[in-house]
């Protein structure tokens, strides 16, 4: 069976730009969110993103209206029974998804995929808690979801090679590049970025460089097309400081302590650009 049709629970930025991916994929998909007003916007989002395409002329107005058809937004789980696949797209809140995930089990057909877009929450537990962890995976997308070309496939204990063959094969339908990862705390990719980041901030604090030195050293030094303090002020430092936090008691290890100062400007309410102040002002 080939995935035709396409869950995401969540119309916020992930989930707005993963059913963005499946609609110009071909891929129909039913976009859920609490409030008609989170869908709506969720909605205008996409025509938004795709209006630009149209600008820039690397998609004609028939493609968008086409694509914009495949959507359909909704704040009623029953209408998830038919899909393949379900993608919940929550924030990171461990309580919340599995309240989603025993909801959607309720509608959904006995064959339909369970993934979730969680960069930290395990897998295997998430799974676990459902009554189909064999068919349960991780389906990691990364921010924003139509231009990054990456997709970490989070395998749990549980997971079946048929499940992971079906979800590999959307994330290609997808035109992403899906990479195959064990249930860990990070994943693979925060795992290696996050405490990168993280010691940059221990740099910064021991008054090595500057913050535009340190981001200018990474940008033309490694050639990151952005500084990870600048990068960390983009993710939010809330963020941060909460992945590493993940990391240090997940792995029981002192190297991923989060750096004082983080958690310094976390208390202050300096969060970076939604806040308007972190590293850099806004």
């Amino acid at each position: 069976m080939t995935i035709k049709k396409v869950g995401i629970i969540g119309a916020g930025t992930m989930g707005n730009g993963i059913a963005q991916a499946c609609a110009v994929a071909g891929i129909d998909a039913v976009m859920l969110d609490i409030s008609e007003a989170a869908v709506q916007k969720g909605i205008a989002t996409i025509s938004g993103s795709l209006d630009r395409l149209v600008k820039k002329e690397k998609m004609t107005a028939e493609q968008k209206a086409a694509a914009m058809a495949r959507v359909k937004a909704t704040t009623q789980m029953a209408d998830m029974k038919d899909v393949d696949i379900v993608i919940e797209a929550a924030t990171e809140n461990e309580g919340l998804k599995l309240r989603i995930l025993k909801e959607a089990e309720t509608v959904i057909g006995p064959g339909t995929i369970i993934a979730s877009n969680t960069s930290s929450i395990s897998i295997t537990q998430l799974a676990a808690a459902t009554a189909r962890p064999g068919q349960f995976i991780g389906m990691h997308f990364f921010n924003p979801v139509p231009m990054m070309a990456l997709v970490e496939l989070i395998r749990g204990l549980q997971t079946t090679d048929e499940t992971h063959a079906k979800v590999e094969a959307l994330a290609r339908a997808l035109g992403k590049t899906p990479i195959t990862v064990k249930n860990n705390p990070g994943f693979v990719v925060n795992r290696i970025l996050c405490p990168m980041i993280n010691e940059a901030i221990f740099v910064y604090a021991e008054g090595l460089a500057s913050a535009e030195e340190i981001d200018a050293g990474m940008k033309l030094g490694c050639n990151h097309p952005i500084g990870p303090l600048a990068l960390a002020d983009m993710i939010g430092l809330d963020t941060m400081l909460a992945v590493m936090m993940v990391f240090y008691e997940g792995f029981n290890d002192s190297k991923y302590r989060p750096a004082p100062l983080l958690k310094e400007m976390v208390a202050a309410g300096y969060l970076g650009r939604k806040s308007g102040r972190g590293f850099y002002q806004y």
